[in-house]
């Protein structure tokens, strides 16, 4: 990685946010990673100030399903550019009355419904488990919700993101059934990135930009494609606000327990971690190890 651009602030942009506007001094980098290739290229520069990482999640053009996403090349590449911050950008249905479309939500908890994803570093040799009882990071969520009083949006500070396997969206059973749980919104994509952000001791947290209601709310019409598209632009504006405010409020140094994660996390004997592993995890373990 030796001349590769540093950023300290990944953003993740989801479905119909494809880039970062204002992006000064902008190179695309590709990182290849031990666990395959990213969603796409980074698109690496200046906001505000701050060195930037953008990441379309799905690539350019939309190509990938959330099943399809390498999560653990997007977390790993991140890692190793430096970036100490992810803020992520979803497209999310509401489950409560409350919760509007074009509001957004920044959550602090996330329920996992996937079934088909890779959502560890550790293995092969190297046993780990960090604490996931606060999956977001307070500080970064708090900046979030802060940074959004400058969009005129309604936000809402807090609330459980439901993430489900996808590509279908929900039956109206399922709807029924994470409302009786609590959840706030339903997406596809957030939870994995948060245990691998976690894993990797970066900070973690979500704009959940709301586009309909699911399909719970029988005086709607079910959530579909066309519906979504056709909001997809007013919330990425939104997006591309906040990150920017984010940017410009970013303190020069972490404080929180995100970024020492891994110091409880290895339950495994040092001298008995193959090196291949801890070769391949890299930037992952490098502050533990000393490497």
């Amino acid at each position: 990685m030796s001349g590769t651009p540093r950023a300290r602030l990944g953003v993740i942009g989801g479905s119909g946010l494809y880039e970062i506007e204002g992006l000064e001094q902008v190179r695309r980098v590709a990182v290849e990673t031990p666990f395959g290739s990213p969603s796409d290229e980074f698109v690496i520069g200046l906001l505000e100030g701050v060195e930037v990482a953008f990441l379309p999640r799905h690539a350019r053009g939309h190509r990938l399903l959330p099943t399809e996403l390498n999560y653990r090349a997007n977390i790993w590449a991140l890692k190793s550019l430096g970036v100490e911050w992810i803020i992520s950008a979803s497209a999310v249905g509401s489950l409560e009355g409350e919760i509007r479309p074009l509001d957004v939500v920044v959550p602090d908890q996330f329920i996992d419904r996937t079934r088909h994803r890779v959502d560890t570093f550790f293995g092969d040799g190297l046993v780990a488990h960090v604490s996931l009882a606060d999956p977001v990071c307070r500080e970064l969520r708090a900046l979030l919700v802060d940074a959004l009083g400058e969009t005129g949006v309604r936000v809402h500070d807090g609330g459980t993101y439901l993430c489900m396997e996808g590509p279908q969206f929900s039956t109206r059973a399922e709807s029924r059934l994470y409302r009786s749980w609590g959840a706030a919104v339903i997406g596809m994509t957030n939870i994995q990135e948060a245990r691998l952000a976690r894993e990797a001791e970066i900070c973690y947290a979500t704009l959940a930009l709301v586009t309909d209601y699911d399909c719970w709310k029988e005086d709607e019409e079910p959530v579909t494609v066309d519906v979504v598209v056709d909001r997809l632009g007013r919330n990425a504006a939104t997006a591309r606000t906040a990150v920017r405010g984010a940017a410009r409020r970013l303190p020069a140094g972490r404080s929180c327990a995100c970024a020492r994660a891994l110091d409880t996390a290895v339950i495994t004997r040092r001298e008995l971690i193959p090196e291949q592993t801890r070769r391949r995890l890299g930037p992952i373990v490098a502050r533990l190890f000393g490497d």
